[in-house]
């Protein structure tokens, strides 16, 4: 999805409580990276690997000027021979430590994760989940959360595009100037905007 397409997104869901969501989590998750300089950590669940949302926060770190968004993935069936950026398997949960972030994408079954989980949160890892479930274990770990409740207005791979477009636009732009990703959303919605009233 295109900031052109999230800008429509926007514009549908303005005056939902989508927006105001995704945006706070956005800030919790940007805060926690980048006052700790970056170690984010984002992964999913067995059956569900958030690889779409690691593109995208990784694209949004280079439009943002704000490398720390780039996430390291890890997978739960890595292997040796993968390239090194998709071969960080779920023992880097555990080797977390204070300073590092932990963003969780998950849907469906959790218990694989609970043991690791926990072991990073002892060791001072700031947790974040984005979830399909409130009542689960692992939200309730979190530091912060963001439910995508089955049957809901959105699904979790569309918030996950409004989250990721969030953490790339909250905080001030580098060196004071806006970034070209900021002049294209406002393009997009002076664009979509309808025509003033005669």
């Amino acid at each position: 999805m295109d900031a052109v397409r999230v800008a429509l997104l926007r514009e549908v869901l303005a005056g939902t409580e989508w927006l105001q969501a995704t945006r706070r989590f956005a800030g919790v998750l940007r805060g926690s990276v980048v006052a700790h300089g970056g170690g984010l950590l984002l992964s999913g669940t067995p059956g569900h690997e958030p690889w779409h949302l690691a593109a995208h926060l990784v694209d949004e770190a280079a439009w943002s000027g704000t490398p720390e968004l780039a996430p390291t993935l890890v997978r739960h069936d890595a292997r040796p021979t993968d390239p090194a950026h998709l071969a960080v398997g779920p023992g880097r949960i555990e080797a977390a430590r204070r300073g590092e972030t932990l963003l969780l994408v998950t849907q469906g079954e959790t218990q694989a994760l609970l043991e690791r989980v926990h072991t990073a949160r002892r060791a001072g890892v700031t947790l974040l989940t984005l979830s399909t479930t409130a009542d689960d274990a692992l939200t309730a770990m979190a530091h912060e959360t963001l439910v995508v409740p089955e049957g809901a207005e959105l699904d979790l791979d569309t918030v996950q595009h409004l989250v990721s477009a969030a953490t790339g636009e909250n905080g001030p732009s580098p060196r004071g100037r806006r970034r070209f990703r900021d002049r294209l959303a406002r393009l997009a919605e002076t664009l979509l905007a309808p025509p003033p009233a005669p």
